[in-house]
């Protein structure tokens, strides 16, 4: 409106003021180079969003709220979901950068976006997620989508990535410790082909035991539920 030479009362900015201080942000609206009203917006939080909040907590990860709001606004929906880092009126190249950023100090980002303007940061993470219903560019950049649009699913997520990353582990000591016990058997203990054989053998089948066990527990899970 500064822009355009359209006058906004001091009155008018003074309400704007006192919204912005309870985190409500403004729009204003002109017809013919004349102010004609504003319209105020009051974010509203997914019903799930706290709890999920406290669960990430939980896993010792450092949360950030990057917001394009403005600071009072951005301020009062970080002290609500408790989260301790924020960064207020930022463009989306600030986003990325801000990304790229704490990844140059160490940190594995996952940012969580929904918007066109979050779409270069979502590329510049190690792992972006968005929400179907989403904007078409931020579900193509995101590496997942949550087709159910609950961002409770978030926590699931992580919980699968942690379970996939033991997995890996023991797969990997099922494939290399019976290969080195049997090589070692074979030269100190001077052991024949056959128990040399068998060892490896064991291991081979501990690891694809090993992996098809997530498939068994949620195989097992799905039968309780539908039981239930």
């Amino acid at each position: 409106m500064d822009m355009e030479e359209i006058d906004i009362p001091t009155d008018w900015r003074a309400l704007q003021a006192a919204g912005h201080a309870q985190g409500y942000s403004y729009v204003c609206v002109a017809v013919d180079h004349h102010l004609s009203g504003l319209i105020e917006l009051r974010p509203a939080i997914r019903p799930e969003v706290k709890q999920l909040v406290q669960k990430l907590k939980k896993r010792k990860l450092s949360l950030y709220i990057l917001s394009g709001d403005h600071e009072q606004v951005t301020r009062a929906l970080a002290q609500e979901l408790g989260i301790e880092h924020y960064v207020a009126e930022v463009l989306p190249a600030d986003k990325a950068a801000f990304v790229e950023r704490l990844q140059a100090n160490g940190a594995s980002v996952c940012f969580v976006g929904d918007g066109i303007n979050d779409a270069i940061a979502l590329k510049k993470a190690n792992v972006s997620v968005s929400l179907h219903g989403a904007s078409t560019v931020a579900t193509d950049a995101a590496s997942v989508v949550l087709m159910d649009g609950d961002l409770a699913k978030l926590g699931r997520l992580f919980e699968i990535a942690a379970g996939l990353k033991g997995n890996l582990r023991g797969d990997l000591l099922a494939s290399f410790v019976p290969g080195a016990v049997a090589i070692a058997g074979v030269f100190i203990l001077h052991l024949g082909v056959l128990p040399a054989f068998l060892i490896g053998m064991g291991g081979f089948t501990a690891g694809i035991a090993n992996a098809m066990l997530p498939r068994w527990v949620a195989g097992n899970e799905e039968k309780t539920e539908s039981k239930a």
